[in-house]
């Protein structure tokens, strides 16, 4: 894959029971360059991105930075908000960003997650529960 390339799916497909969602799906997207997903529903946009997300099984290749996007340090590179934010009920805000640092080996984040707390509004809620915070910051902390 060519350095300048950034997300490459080749012949990606998926099926649901009784429904191809995608067949052959291949994609180059570009290092600095911005790209719509668009179509009709039930076209498969979802689909392809939480194939991306690597939240479906599919069958093809997904890279993302020259990464497989099952591995970490693809996962790294590409991040997903779902409309319905998936958060842990029983931890808090702060206890969040302490899991997610964890689980992709990223250290001294903590001065970066205070700014981010800042940015994002949630600064005075560190210590509620993802469960109670409303839909939109539920998003925010997701990001």
């Amino acid at each position: 894959m060519s350095e300048e390339i950034k997300l490459e799916l080749k012949n990606i497909s998926k099926s649901f029971p009784g429904v191809k969602a995608l067949d052959g799906v291949n994609i180059a997207l570009r290092k600095g360059t911005v790209h719509a997903v668009m179509g009709e529903n039930g076209a498969g946009k979802s689909t392809t991105i939480k194939s991306i997300a690597g939240l479906l099984r599919y069958k093809g290749e997904i890279k993302i930075g020259g990464y497989s996007n099952k591995s970490i340090e693809g996962k790294k590179l590409f991040s997903y908000v779902p409309e319905l934010p998936g958060l842990f009920p029983l931890l808090t805000v702060r206890e969040h960003i302490h899991f997610m640092a964890r689980a992709y080996g990223i250290k001294d984040y903590e001065d970066y997650a205070e700014e981010l707390f800042e940015i994002f509004d949630l600064s005075d809620k560190t210590e509620k529960f993802g469960s109670e915070l409303s839909k939109g910051m539920q998003q925010k902390l997701s990001i």
